[in-house]
Order: structure tokens, then C-alpha cells, then sequence
């Protein structure tokens, strides 16, 4: 049985019917749900990676409950999007984010062009029109009646993305505007080793230092409330010469070879560090 699942049971029994703590009550709902979202069919394909990615202890670490108003940057093929449109429910609201796109940048990049138009009908591809409120924005064209309404930022693996591609200002300071007071910002990212060479993670590699991440957030506004390991793979070198993408799911450079293939999978997806902000005024 699922964690997530467990304590809600125990929870349940644990406490007399009418004594249960509203706090208590309302957690031990919220894990329920998760777990019904992340068993839905509609995730078959993705299940796979639960392993790797953990979305059910990294959503609670990111505090993110339903009803809230999130923004997911760059949803990509809708991974998370799958668990968050209906996990944070009818009363939600989940803001798919892409930045502002160089007219250099095409083929691959062109599916993050658009959002506004584009993000609505592919999240009832991706969920049948279930959860929360959809709005797609670029940061160039971010709504201002959005500013101030996110509880959540959330920033799955995209930082090296934010900084090779000079996204990194308009991305953060578009996070500040959309977040509450009190906002909450989660970053999830490749991490590198800590004495990691300067020229190995300014991007093309994928891993970030975690000390520089957290010192580029702290020079935007948002200030460190807590540390995971929930997401950290300590079998990951993080010295790949063909950066991240050496690893599943991408095995870069290993081609059809079914031994390499095979010794990569032994170590599994990257190692990540796992990080929550808060806005500070």
C-alpha cells in the first residue's frame, strides 16, 4: 500500500470520529485524492517515472492543496500537469507558464509558443476536462489581473533551461508578480556536485550547484524555507560529458546498445536537489 494511502488509514484510526483536528482531517483528505489522481488510467504512461520523480511526497513538500491557484512553468508534455489540474480540483486554478521565446528558437520550441491559445485544449486531451480552471500565459503576456493570485510557483527541472536561454530574470520576476504575499515556490532540478566547475552548469549540461540556485532565487526575493532529499539519486555521478541526457529516459550516446542501456538504468534518472522559497517582501 502506497505511504500516502497508509497514513491516511492510520490517521483515520488513530482518531475518534468528532475529535479529529480540522488541520488533521483536511491533510488526511488531501493525501486520499492525491492517491486516487496518481492511480488514474489516464497516467498509465506516466506512472513509470513515479520512481524517479516522486510526485506524491513532492507535492506535499511543496504544500500544494487543492483548491489552490498554481503555476506549473513550462508543462511541457503535460506530466505534471496530469496530477495537477485534477488534484487541485474545481475549486483550483493551474497556470501553465512558458517564457518568451527567441525567434531563433524553433522545431522542438515552437510547442511552447502560444500557450494562451494552446494550453486550455490540451489539458482536456490530457485530462478529459476534469480539476481545476486552466489559463495558458507566456511571461510577455502574463494577464494582470493573475498578479498576486498564486498560492504555488512550481519549477520542475528548468532552471538550466532559464539560464542558458537568458530566461531567467523575465521567469522570476514574473513569479513574483503572480505570487501572493505568502507565496510558495518549489524547485525541483538536476543537481550537480557542489565543487562542479563553473562551465559545467551555466546550462548546456542540465545540472545546477544547489548553492547557486538557492543564491539566484535569494537575489530575486525569495528566501530558503526548507531542503528535501526526496528526489536525490546518490548513484548519479553528475559529471556526464553529454550532460543529463545521458541518463534515462533519454540515453544520449548509448544508442540501441542494450548493455550500456542497461548499466544506465542500474543508476536511474538523475540526482536532484528539491527546494522550497518563500516571497519575501
Amino acid at each position: 500500500m502506497p505511504r500516502s494511502i497508509l497514513a491516511a488509514a492510520v490517521l483515520a484510526l488513530a482518531v475518534p470520529a468528532g475529535f479529529a483536528a480540522p488541520a488533521a482531517a483536511q491533510d488526511a483528505a488531501a493525501q486520499t485524492a492525491l492517491a486516487q489522481v496518481l492511480a488514474h488510467s489516464r497516467r498509465a504512461e506516466d506512472r513509470a517515472r513515479d520512481q524517479h520523480r516522486h510526485p506524491a511526497e513532492t507535492l506535499a513538500f511543496f504544500r500544494v492543496e487543492p483548491g489552490m491557484t498554481v503555476v506549473d512553468y513550462m508543462p511541457a508534455g503535460g506530466w505534471y500537469s496530469r496530477v495537477l489540474i485534477p488534484y487541485l480540483g474545481s475549486q483550483g486554478t493551474y497556470i501553465g507558464l512558458n517564457p518568451k521565446l527567441d525567434d531563433s528558437l524553433t522545431g522542438y520550441w515552437d510547442m511552447y509558443r502560444g500557450t494562451a491559445e494552446k494550453l486550455p485544449a490540451q489539458a482536456k486531451e490530457w485530462t478529459g476536462g476534469e480539476g481545476a480552471r486552466v489559463i495558458g500565459a507566456n511571461t510577455d503576456s502574463v494577464p494582470e489581473e493573475l498578479h498576486g493570485t498564486a498560492d504555488r510557483f512550481l519549477i520542475f527541472r528548468e532552471i538550466h533551461n532559464m539560464r542558458r536561454f537568458g530566461w531567467l530574470h523575465d521567469s522570476l520576476v514574473t513569479a513574483r508578480k503572480l505570487l501572493k504575499a505568502d507565496g510558495l515556490l518549489g524547485v525541483v532540478q538536476h543537481r550537480a556536485k557542489a565543487d562542479a566547475p563553473a562551465e559545467y552548469v551555466l546550462g548546456d549540461n542540465g545540472y545546477q550547484r544547489e548553492q547557486d540556485v538557492i543564491a539566484l532565487m535569494q537575489a530575486y526575493g525569495f528566501e530558503l524555507v526548507e531542503r528535501s532529499e526526496i528526489n536525490a539519486n546518490p548513484k548519479d555521478p553528475a559529471n556526464w560529458e553529454t550532460g543529463v541526457w545521458t541518463l534515462p529516459p533519454s540515453y544520449r550516446g548509448a544508442g540501441e546498445n542494450a548493455a550500456r542501456r542497461a548499466e544506465l538504468d542500474a543508476i536511474g534518472e538523475s540526482d536532484r536537489m528539491t527546494l522550497l522559497f518563500r516571497k519575501r517582501a
